[in-house]
């Protein structure tokens, strides 16, 4: 893709970014699957220039085929002032590669007190290890993050919204900040993908997405992205060819698919999203709607300020009741199921307890939490689906007042 096709709008990248071939003005519509382990050399002399130069080219089937480079290309076009992508199996594997390329033993690491589980499995278990200190901060402390900020500190790692609370950081706040420390940030930016809010044009150094999600789209791959401009490029790719991180190029080629229709999905994500969390607000079993296009979501103000949109993931707290009213409730569902994960074509519904998942911040609600991703089903069916079930939660709630 040529410098200047970068002004083109996020709905035409998504198209056209990963795809050489449109250069030329020839050649097929997807770039084939490349299945390889061994790459073979004309010559002695041509496998040892090669291995001077193992990026430039085809070398050995862990650093990639074309099928990969084509969907780290696209991702990357996606982030205006991005030095490149990398790919991993899984979002954890992504946020574990970049973490590690940041940080060396005795180091701070500044985390969301809302990060995803998994995430703080990694900080309190393999980087305490290692001998990485990290500390949770509130994600609503914007600029005020630089009183935590000590000698030692050495990453920022947001995710916005939050992990199952879907609080909204004020990312270029704290960007600004940990600029002018010397300090790099790091997001989780599954939520929103670049599509909705482009991470490094608001001054965050890498940006992660678990591709399983949204990029994939259709709930039948797991991957991870990593998108750093130049400063931290080098070393995430050095430290994630020295893990032996690669993604199948069968795998590249499904996530590559789902990125193509990800504007198309995303605006039906969002329309229904918002049809069933505004209805779910006017219901009296509902205390609280957690959805960040919601004025009354943390953060809402930043939402507003800095996306482009809303994907379909949301929370609502319910009015009372106690985990088995909640069960009620999810358990009778017809179209949502019930499982982890998110992003997919398929509408879910999975009771969370975040209370347990805070060290820095204190959650506190009403009631049991349930969190909604809505897919693409008609949100009228969806609601009166969801309909059926509050009046469940209901009937549990008063069996057991």
């Amino acid at each position: 893709m040529q410098d200047d096709d970068r002004r083109l709008n996020p709905g035409t990248r998504l198209v056209t970014a990963g795809r050489p071939e449109l250069v030329a003005g020839r050649g097929i519509v997807n770039p084939p699957v490349w299945r390889a382990s061994t790459i073979l050399y004309e010559s002695v002399a041509e496998l040892r220039a090669g291995t001077r130069k193992p990026d430039d080219g085809l070398y050995y089937g862990r650093r990639g085929t074309p099928t990969q480079w084509s969907l780290a290309d696209a991702l990357t076009e996606l982030e205006p002032g991005a030095e490149g992508t990398l790919l991993f199996p899984s979002g954890v594997a992504a946020v574990t590669s970049v973490l590690l390329s940041l940080l060396s033993p005795g180091d701070e690491l500044l985390m969301v007190d809302s990060a995803y589980e998994p995430t703080r499995a990694v900080c309190n278990g393999m980087l305490k290890r290692f001998g990485v200190t990290t500390r949770y901060y509130d994600p609503l402390i914007g600029a005020g993050i630089a009183e935590l900020i000590g000698d030692k500190t050495r990453v920022i790692f947001l995710e916005s919204p939050g992990s199952l609370t879907f609080e909204v950081q004020d990312v270029p706040a704290i960007a600004a900040v940990a600029r002018e420390h010397g300090i790099a940030t790091v997001i989780d930016n599954t939520w929103a993908t670049p599509l909705l809010f482009p991470a490094l044009g608001h001054g965050v150094d890498i940006s992660i997405l678990a591709c399983t999600k949204y990029i994939v789209g259709h709930s039948d791959v797991m991957m991870g992205s990593a998108t750093a401009g130049p400063a931290h490029y080098p070393a995430l790719r050095r430290t994630a060819m020295s893990l032996g991180q690669c993604v199948s190029p069968d795998d590249a080629y499904l996530a590559a698919r789902g990125l193509r229709t990800l504007g198309v999905r995303m605006r039906q994500h969002e329309e229904g999203g918002l049809a069933v969390a505004r209805w779910l607000a006017e219901q009296p079993q509902v205390a609280r709607v957690l959805h960040p296009a919601l004025p009354d979501c943390p953060g809402h103000e930043y939402w507003r300020r800095d996306f482009a949109g809303a994907s379909g993931l949301f929370g609502i707290v319910l009015d009372g009741g106690d985990d088995a009213a909640r069960a009620a409730l999810i358990d009778g569902l017809d179209l949502f199921g019930i499982g982890f994960s998110w992003g997919g074509y398929e509408s879910l519904a999975l009771p969370v307890d975040p209370a347990g998942l805070r060290s820095a911040t204190t959650w506190q609600a009403d009631g049991p939490v349930v969190r909604f991703h809505i897919g693409i089903e008609d949100p009228a069916d969806l609601i009166a689906d969801l309909e059926r079930g509050l009046a469940r939660f209901e009937s549990a709630r008063h069996r057991r007042s």
